[in-house]
């Protein structure tokens, strides 16, 4: 069982331009159909491993309303940026974006990987089609307005 997926989108932008948009979580609000708006937490001001940000969802886009705690657990600015999305005690998933200079732009692609732990893969079973097929949707629509901001 797949617990995740990924969406690729070439942008005409240098990995440097478009590292700005997706290691800046205060901007995700511009971007996500989902998540309209993020903020550093715990004393974090940018992105490093162990920064802490929070990011306020409206699931599916039409609710509950919650804020999200996460984590970076990556980042090699202009290449790799990635998060732990969950509680100090548990992570439910990781989201991140990889940049590959292809072309005389850079290939972006969003991911995200749920923890195999039992109630995630039993959730997984019963809705991951229809989650994952969200998420596909979502991935595909931030990146597409990534591109466009910053193709502009």
């Amino acid at each position: 069982m797949k617990l995740g997926d990924e969406v690729s989108v070439w942008m005409n932008a240098s990995p440097a331009q478009v590292w700005a948009l997706v290691s800046d979580v205060t901007r995700i609000g511009e971007f996500s159909p989902e998540t309209f708006e993020g903020k550093w937490t715990r004393g974090s001001t940018g992105p490093e491993v162990g920064a802490s940000f929070a990011g306020h969802v409206k699931r599916n886009g039409v609710g509950p309303t919650y804020w999200s705690p996460c984590q970076v657990t990556a980042c090699e600015p202009e290449r790799l940026f990635e998060f732990a999305v969950g509680t100090d005690a548990m992570t439910i998933n990781n989201w991140g974006y990889r940049l590959t200079p292809r072309d005389g732009g850079t290939e972006v692609t969003e991911y995200f990987r749920l923890q195999p732990s039992l109630p995630i893969r039993l959730y997984w079973l019963v809705l991951g089609r229809l989650r994952g097929r969200t998420n596909r949707a979502g991935m595909t629509t931030t990146l597409e307005r990534m591109k466009n901001v910053v193709e502009a």
